[in-house]
Parts: C-alpha cells; sequence; structure tokens
C-alpha cells in the first residue's frame, strides 16, 4: 500500500515537471485540441448538465470550456471544496466571472452564497481531473481521494470523462481498492475508451 502511495507520488512529480517543460503556446495548442474534440464528442454533445472543475496545474485547462459551455447553454456544475470533512458541493454556476471565488484549496469554486447545489443524479456527463491516466481508465488524481469518493455515486449511466494532455498517459496505474476508473479520456491526439 505504502509502495503504491510512493509510486503515485512519484509519477505526480515526473507529471509535474514533463508539464513545466512545454512552453505556454504548446500548452495553449493541446488545451485547444482535446476542447475542440470534448465539443465534437457526442456523449457530450446530448449532454445538460455538465460536471466540470476548475483546473490545478497538472491538469488541463478547464476556464475556456466552461466559458463554451455557458455559451452553449449547458447547465455547468463546478465542485466547492470543504476541506474539513474531505467532502465537495456541487453547485451550479451562471457567471464565470461573478459566481466564483477562491476555495481553501487556492483554487476558484462556486461561491455558496450566489449558486445552488445540484443533486448528484442530475448530472449528464461528469469531466473528472487526474494527474495521471492509463488506456484502462485508472487515474491518479491530487491524492485527497475525493472524486474516488464521488465516482461511485454518479448514475451508472453518467459518463465519466478525463481530459488529459497525450503526456499524462501513461503504461500503468498501479489501482488501490479505493482508486476509481473513468470510462473516457480526451487527449490532444485521441480518444480513449476504457479497454
Amino acid at each position: 500500500m505504502e509502495e503504491i502511495r510512493e509510486t503515485k507520488d512519484e509519477i505526480r512529480s515526473n507529471i509535474a515537471k514533463t508539464l513545466s517543460a512545454l512552453s505556454d503556446s504548446e500548452i495553449e495548442e493541446k488545451n485547444t485540441r482535446i476542447e475542440n474534440r470534448l465539443f465534437e464528442f457526442a456523449n457530450f454533445l446530448e449532454a445538460n448538465i455538465v460536471l466540470l472543475y476548475i483546473n490545478s496545474t497538472s491538469e488541463v485547462n478547464t476556464l475556456k470550456t466552461i466559458k463554451r459551455c455557458l455559451n452553449h447553454k449547458k447547465i455547468v456544475i463546478l465542485p466547492a471544496f470543504d476541506t474539513t470533512k474531505h467532502e465537495m458541493k456541487l453547485m451550479k454556476i451562471d457567471n464565470i466571472d461573478t459566481d466564483l471565488i477562491p476555495g481553501p484549496r487556492g483554487i476558484l469554486e462556486p461561491d455558496s452564497n450566489r449558486c445552488n447545489v445540484v443533486p448528484i443524479e442530475c448530472i449528464d456527463i461528469a469531466i473528472i481531473p487526474g494527474v495521471a491516466f492509463d488506456e484502462k481508465g485508472g487515474r491518479i488524481g491530487s491524492g485527497d481521494g475525493y472524486y474516488d469518493r464521488l465516482i461511485p455515486k454518479l448514475s451508472i449511466t453518467t459518463r465519466k470523462v478525463a481530459l488529459a494532455f497525450e503526456n499524462q498517459i501513461i503504461p500503468q496505474v498501479q489501482m488501490e481498492s479505493h482508486d476509481r476508473y473513468v470510462d473516457i479520456i480526451i487527449t490532444e491526439k485521441r480518444i480513449i475508451y476504457k479497454i
């Protein structure tokens, strides 16, 4: 167990180094390709209520994707984190400029004074963050377990989709019993369906 955690920390560190070596223009180009693939993806196009996230440094940038979803009249749900209870509330945002405030993790999240909680069973498609993935849908997140606890609560019909740079795809993620898989990974080069 401890060995797997150390391996995951090493992978997180290696991915962070790999991504920090990319130029801003390379990252921007990859982000745009990933976003365009997402907006051509049938499951996403058919979805009305979309769970997204605000990215941290080792994740695909999602701000433009969120804006584009709002422009396409999709209902956008973002997580608000309670770091003391290790839980997150799923909240609907209407405006990226007025509905977000800095959260306890240093990442923008919905302002609970302006945004309403949305029941998890309403979500049509869930865009799940991660630092590294394998082609079987295995994922390494930030290590806090928020999404490993969220994924089993999603409806069985809710697609769990990850956005990732090709540099974040590794040969194999060592999964622990509490770890959860994603169904589909969209990179700048391809769409990977869980084997």
